[in-house]
């Protein structure tokens, strides 16, 4: 009775609560799902189609990463980008053994908003599971969102570069994926990308903690752009429509 009275309440205000079995259920069919990320990239590497990437939030490189065996398998050229520093020398010595890859201790920041993340506490990690590795954010209420408490964040520090300044730094003129997961900032990183540079390489980010308005305008702008794209589990796969021979599976 009291969640029904509290529901109604919220929607007299113009606010609806989202089932509970809508967001398990989406999660259930996740999870059995035949076409997932990886199937998705085992296609185009396979097919030869990623030959350079740039990776903005790497993490360490091992954690809930979609990319690393197949840079292990393939060896791609990749710029990997990782602006916290125990994950940045973590992902150095992942990698330690392969070659065409450039290591950049940097945040993507748009417009130079970004100058600290939020993230747990190294002393405090074990109490949590291995997924609050990979929730650092710009945001404090991300990781208070993802039950951490609030004596156990910290604020970092952090060195930033803009995605046309990245570009620029290597002299990239073409690479062939964009891979992001910034844990909410990856709508504006999309949209500054998209209006800043002329590649047109396959873009995938993680689309559950972005705002909807920012997220309204980076599909918006993709439409745009000429590109199409498709959810698959809790990423936006999005493609150049010139490229769309590409992407069959058949």
């Amino acid at each position: 009775m009291l969640f029904k009275f509290i529901k109604k309440t919220l929607e007299g205000f113009g606010y609806k609560l989202i089932d509970k079995n809508l967001i398990k259920n989406e999660r259930l069919i996740s999870n059995f799902s035949y076409l997932k990320l990886e199937k998705i990239l085992e296609h185009f590497f396979e097919k030869g189609v990623i030959n350079f990437i740039i990776q903005i939030g790497a993490n360490d490189g091992k954690r809930f990463d979609s990319i690393n065996k197949f840079v292990k398998k393939y060896s791609p050229k990749v710029v990997f980008l990782e602006p916290i520093i125990s994950n940045f020398n973590e992902l150095k010595k992942n990698y330690s053994n392969q070659k065409n890859l450039i290591f950049e201790n940097l945040a993507i920041s748009v417009d130079d908003k970004i100058t600290h993340l939020f993230k747990v506490k190294d002393d405090k990690l074990h109490i949590y599971n291995d997924h609050v590795i990979g929730i650092t954010s710009f945001n404090f209420k991300h990781l208070i969102k993802h039950g951490i408490k609030k004596d156990h964040i910290i604020k970092e520090e952090v060195k930033t570069i803009s995605i046309k300044k990245l570009i620029e730094k290597h002299s990239i003129k073409k690479f062939d994926l964009l891979l992001i997961d910034t844990e909410g900032y990856d709508g504006e990183i999309v949209i500054d990308f998209l209006n800043k540079s002329n590649i047109r390489p396959i873009i995938i980010f993680e689309y559950v903690h972005i705002k909807n308005d920012i997220l309204n305008n980076s599909l918006n702008l993709l439409k745009n752009k000429n590109y199409f794209f498709f959810k698959i589990d809790e990423n936006i796969i999005c493609y150049p429509n010139e490229r769309e021979e590409q992407i069959k599976f058949a």
